[in-house]
């Protein structure tokens, strides 16, 4: 709506210039009108419209809530009249669950999404970013792992079915490792963070921002590679599910939710120190601001406009895809949903 209203406005200024009075008379009212709609597209209160309430579950880090917080900051979602109930969850697991058991109007995580899209019956509609260097591989030489050789045979902690799990998997196999050469502990990442510095395990598979706390506590740990190294061959990106029928009922409701991100996500890319320090001080206050710097450094994003052409020319959907084909390797399912069927980019083309 925001085109259309300046295009109103273009078209009548043309016409007070070369039309007589009436034409004249006829310019000024549609400029007026073509104003009011502009300005109420951009989010003025110009033209009520009725406000939605969402049940929204995510996960606590930055690459998931960035846009999220970041647009509750900035009222992004509100001038949209979009209402979220915010629910945190641990583990993209447990998202996904929740999501399944109907407690959840939509959700925003990391690459789980792509193990419970292929199920049928949900859509994703919206990408936050690519997770480019987010998933972590440490390691203790304390414990006799330097390299990878060294990781033949020996216990490494990470959260099954996730981005870490992902990046494990082709950094073992990038570096002559099978999956069946390592034993791998399955556990929330919290717990297998603990685990690692602990010294029960002598590796860990993480995502950012959990390497501060093996940092801090564990300065002889050291960082073997981050997925940084299998881009973009090995993009994993995450993003906004929503149940199929609840989407396709509410459209404008999700066109609106795509403005508030767009407004958030295109401010964050402008501002990056600032939004650092706003998401420390309001949301990450055990982080430093380097942290979260660090962690915003961890993700590819891109602005609104950029991820048009990512959404049209299927180079989202291949991401998705790719990662979806993982996930069937460790669960198979029966007449899995192309990436294709279960992403829709139609919505995001029109709105931005």
């Amino acid at each position: 709506m925001p085109l259309s209203g300046r295009c109103s406005i273009f078209r009548c200024t043309e016409m007070r210039i070369e039309g007589g009075p009436l034409a004249r008379k006829t310019s000024r009212r549609r400029f007026l009108i073509g104003a009011a709609l502009g300005t109420a597209a951009l989010g003025s209160p110009a033209i009520a419209r009725e406000r939605a309430r969402l049940r929204l579950g995510y996960l606590h880090v930055v690459a998931v809530d960035g846009q999220i917080l970041t647009g509750l900051d900035r009222g992004s979602f509100d001038r949209e009249g979009i209402d979220f109930d915010l629910v945190e969850f641990n583990t993209g697991f447990e998202v996904v669950q929740a999501m399944a058991a109907g407690r959840l109007d939509v959700l925003s995580a990391g690459a789980v999404i792509s193990s419970l899209l292929p199920r049928g019956g949900y859509t994703a509609f919206l990408v936050n970013d690519v997770e480019i260097a987010t998933a972590q591989l440490w390691v203790r030489p304390d414990r006799g792992v330097r390299t990878f050789a060294e990781l033949r045979g020996k216990r490494i902690a990470t959260t099954k079915m996730s981005t870490a799990h992902i990046f494990l998997d082709r950094a073992l196999r990038a570096n002559g490792l099978a999956p069946a050469d390592v034993e791998i502990v399955n556990s929330n990442m919290s717990a297998a963070v603990d685990a690692f510095i602990a010294g029960e395990v002598p590796a860990v598979a993480l995502w950012v921002p959990f390497n501060v706390v093996v940092r801090d506590k564990l300065p002889g740990a050291v960082k073997l590679v981050d997925a940084s190294a299998y881009y973009p061959q090995s993009a994993v990106v995450g993003g906004w599910v929503a149940r199929q029928d609840y989407y396709g009922a509410n459209r404008d409701v999700f066109a609106r939710i795509i403005r508030g991100w767009a407004d958030a996500n295109d401010h964050m890319l402008r501002n990056g120190r600032a939004v650092a320090e706003t998401l420390q001080k309001k949301h990450y206050p055990q982080a430093s601001v380097a942290d979260i710097e660090e962690a915003l450094a961890a993700q590819k994003m891109f602005s609104s406009r950029e991820w048009k052409r990512l959404y049209a020319d299927g180079t989202v959907a291949k991401w998705l895809q790719q990662v979806s084909d993982f996930f069937a390797t460790e669960a198979p399912i029966a007449a899995a949903t192309p990436a294709m069927q279960y992403f829709d980019p139609s919505l995001y083309l029109s709105t931005i």
